[in-house]
């Protein structure tokens, strides 16, 4: 793969939030996405991503009707063929002791790497992708029996695009980069008259 597949695969990337419902989404699809996952690094290499993936039509509905929080309406998740639930196993010295020395939140950083690597992957494979952070870890814990000192952190729910998504708007390079610090101007890429 070359740089301009891999940027056009994220600019095509964007939340998917609606699905064509009942469409089920492969093994080997699902195992892709967990490999890419799987492959993500970490802090200290300790890996502390756990995955839940629901497929059972029965369960998502009990996930959208009683797992996510109030004020935000996402019946739509219910005609996602999966749901992944990113969750976290901590390590007492990594995700516990060093944010308080360095206030980074090292397992946050890592479970956002690997649920972004399955993301891409899916979006490889013809699904869309939706991160949800608004729900209820501890209802969705006991849902799908994890065990306690297993943290659920987000939910990515998955499926078949029901419609293409248009880009949304983007800020320019200059406005989120900074060249040597804050502030300094990150050089502009070539136009197309310079390599001629």
């Amino acid at each position: 793969m070359n740089i301009g597949n891999l940027l056009l695969l994220i600019r095509n990337h964007r939340s998917c939030r609606a699905y064509l419902p009942g469409k089920k989404i492969s093994d080997e699809i699902i195992r892709s996405c967990l490999e890419a996952a799987r492959l993500a690094p970490s802090a200290c290499n300790r890996q502390p991503w756990r995955f839940v993936i629901v497929r059972n039509p029965e369960m998502i509905r009990r996930i959208t009707d009683g797992g996510l929080l109030p004020g935000i309406g996402m019946k739509w998740l219910a005609d996602a063929s999966a749901i992944a639930v990113l969750c976290a196993k901590t390590d007492a010295k990594v995700h516990w002791l060093a944010p308080i020395l360095s206030g980074v939140q090292y397992h946050l950083v890592d479970l956002g790497i690997a649920g972004e690597h399955f993301c891409l992957a899916a979006e490889a494979q013809g699904l869309g992708t939706c991160w949800i952070g608004w729900f209820k870890g501890k209802t969705v814990a006991k849902m799908l029996g994890i065990p306690r000192g297993i943290q659920p952190v987000a939910l990515i729910a998955a499926g078949y695009p029901l419609e293409s998504r248009e880009p949304t708007p983007r800020r320019e390079l200059a406005e989120i980069a900074f060249a040597e610090r804050w502030g300094g101007k990150i050089a502009e890429a070539p136009s197309s008259s310079d390599s001629q």
